[in-house]
């Protein structure tokens, strides 16, 4: 018999687990089943001045108020645990989740009064990191090809002035467009 693969084995088991809820969660968001949207609001929480509203129904209003946000987060969710299934995008998958469930975490933190959800989040984020931690070799393969750079020959005092220059022409440019593009739409309510 061959021997087993541990590390495999932990890491299939990982990525399953993960998968089935995250699939399921990026579900509900996409068909607008997880949160309050405006025309599921219980009527209790409806009619009571928003400094009553517990702060998981709070939560739950605000999250709903726009479900072009909940289907951002839910294909983000539903893509990254999909891509959790094959082996060629496990790891693209694992990087999708993880700052999804960073978010989640620092929401149910600051947000929500119940801890069950963050708790599950919290493990949904460390077994995300344990299938990191099992692929570490190629994981830093991509991080030493990202950060591998030619050495460059030194240049004059002359070529760094014109880029300098160029870098903050560059700058000035794109600080005149974003401020034109906000002043034409607004600066909103806040």
């Amino acid at each position: 018999m061959k021997k087993l693969n541990y590390k495999e084995i932990i890491e299939i088991g990982c990525r399953l687990y993960v998968f089935f809820f995250l699939a399921f969660y990026g579900l509900a968001k996409i068909l607008g089943a997880q949160f309050y949207t405006p025309d599921l609001i219980p009527s209790e929480i409806e009619t009571m001045p928003i400094n009553q509203i517990p702060d998981f129904d709070l939560a739950w209003v605000f999250m709903g108020r726009s479900y072009g946000y909940m289907l951002f987060i839910g294909i983000g969710e539903l893509i990254g645990a999909l891509m959790l299934l094959f082996n060629r995008t496990k790891l693209i998958g694992t990087c999708i989740l993880i700052p999804i469930m960073v978010n989640v975490i620092v929401f149910d933190i600051f947000f929500l009064d119940e801890y069950g959800a963050l708790a599950s989040a919290i493990i949904y984020f460390i077994l995300l990191l344990v299938i990191l931690w099992i692929n570490k070799e190629k994981i830093m393969k991509v991080i030493q090809t990202l950060t591998h750079f030619e050495t460059v020959a030194k240049t004059s005092i002359k070529e760094k002035f014109v880029k300098f220059s160029i870098v903050l022409l560059i700058f000035f440019v794109v600080f005149v467009f974003n401020q034109l593009l906000v002043n034409w739409f607004g600066y909103g309510k806040g």
